[in-house]
């Protein structure tokens, strides 16, 4: 939601829409650093989560970071610049920054990786005590970018020296362009199946809510409005209706807009509930 007059305004928008919970940019996300939030900015969001009922906020980190770059100076910019994502959102008390893990470039998938792991490492060294959690995104896996596989995310998990303070965000359209099929309820339940097996469904912290525009296998991350897309209804029918998740908190990043006068988040959001089982 947008943070436009203040980050409790992205509050305040969901709450009138009746959404359980929030995911907004604690500022510019195609900007490396934001002005500063100062102490009543804080008590500000924190009070109208409070007043709204509004729970599980969480923030994505700015679109430029790059914890992979094989370039020394990019590479530390966007380590400085997520310290500064995690301070915000300490500050405001949210339950996690999502990122995606980072795009590799002219170097390879496992100097990415350890590119990644080595930046998390220090990001964590300069937030000691923090509670906000880092949340790896699955993606797509366009061009270079890490995060498209499984195994991606398992390896970081498994060499960060701190990895209770890390979870996985699972995004719908991009496991699925990723070549992850979860359209017939058996594979949804292979899928779900396989990210047991390599990562654990304990890890999983949050959900991306989105129909995807591309095909399965694209490796194209485009998203549509739910039901609209190539997943169409079932996927989020199977995963709404999901005991493992039932407490696991759901943020759409569907298409911006109005249809018929009406917000297309209000539409995707009552599409949403009307494939929970009321049994």
């Amino acid at each position: 939601m947008s943070i436009a007059g203040g980050c409790h305004k992205a509050v305040e928008a969901a709450a009138e829409l009746g959404m359980d919970c929030v995911q907004l940019f604690t500022k510019n996300n195609n900007q490396w650093r934001g002005k500063p939030l100062t102490p009543d900015d804080a008590k500000l969001f924190r009070e109208t989560l409070e007043r709204t009922g509004v729970q599980a906020p969480c923030a994505h980190d700015s679109y430029l970071i790059n914890l992979a770059s094989p370039n020394d100076v990019l590479w530390q910019k966007s380590t400085d610049a997520f310290v500064d994502e995690l301070e915000r959102a300490e500050a405001l008390g949210l339950i996690g920054v999502v990122m995606h893990p980072g795009s590799f470039v002219e170097s390879s998938e496992e100097a990415g990786l350890q590119r990644i792991v080595t930046a998390l490492d220090e990001v964590h060294k300069r937030t000691p005590r923090f509670k906000t959690q880092t949340l790896l995104e699955t993606t797509a896996g366009q061009g270079t970018n890490l995060g498209h596989r499984f195994e991606h995310l398992a390896w970081i998990l498994e060499h960060i020296r701190h990895p209770n303070r890390v979870g996985v965000c699972v995004d719908t359209c991009h496991i699925f362009a990723a070549g992850y099929p979860i359209i017939a309820v058996k594979d949804y339940a292979a899928t779900m199946d396989e990210f047991d097996r390599v990562i654990g469904l304990d890890r999983i912290r949050a959900f991306h809510l989105n129909d995807s525009k591309k095909e399965f296998g694209s490796r194209v991350d485009r998203h549509e409005k739910i039901g609209a897309g190539c997943l169409g209804l079932e996927p989020f029918r199977h995963l709404l209706n999901d005991p493992h998740f039932a407490a696991t908190p759901m943020y759409m990043e569907t298409p911006k807009g109005d249809e018929d006068g009406e917000l297309l988040d209000a539409i995707n959001l009552r599409t949403l509930r009307s494939l929970v089982s009321r049994r």
